[in-house]
């Protein structure tokens, strides 16, 4: 990936009570700068200009769903080496493996603990940038 510090992260879920707490989590807790989107064609539209670290990806949403959203995004050149993470409450052993297929980096469990959320997307950055 990069040896750039982690700072910038694009969310995207199309609940806004898990935005606004993943905001709390990342920028009151971690100090991160975030964009959060309510869909895969927002994040579409703010990604080039934003420019993330990371994306932070809900599977299950309306109309382009996480899956498809990971797909767009990657024919951006701004997102083509971006992590991808996917959050989700769909974590079966064939779930994972299809998730890992598609070239995401990692999955973050829903529901999450917000007090650890920054501290895992942390995990997750270093694991990308060791190799």
């Amino acid at each position: 990936m990069s040896d750039r510090p982690l700072n910038r992260i694009l969310h995207v879920d199309d609940e806004q009570d898990i935005r606004e707490v993943a905001k709390l989590a990342l920028e009151g807790v971690g100090g991160f700068t975030l964009e959060s989107c309510e869909s895969g064609v927002e994040a579409l539209e703010k990604l080039p200009g934003f420019n993330p670290d990371m994306i932070l990806l809900d599977i299950m949403m309306p109309g382009m769903d996480g899956p498809s959203t990971l797909e767009a995004l990657r024919k951006l050149p701004e997102a083509v080496e971006t992590p991808v993470v996917f959050m989700t409450a769909k974590v079966q052993a064939h779930e994972l493996k299809a998730f890992g297929a598609l070239g995401v980096v990692d999955v973050i469990v829903k529901p999450f603990d917000p007090m650890t959320l920054s501290d895992r997307v942390r995990e997750i950055w270093s694991s990308c940038n060791d190799g």
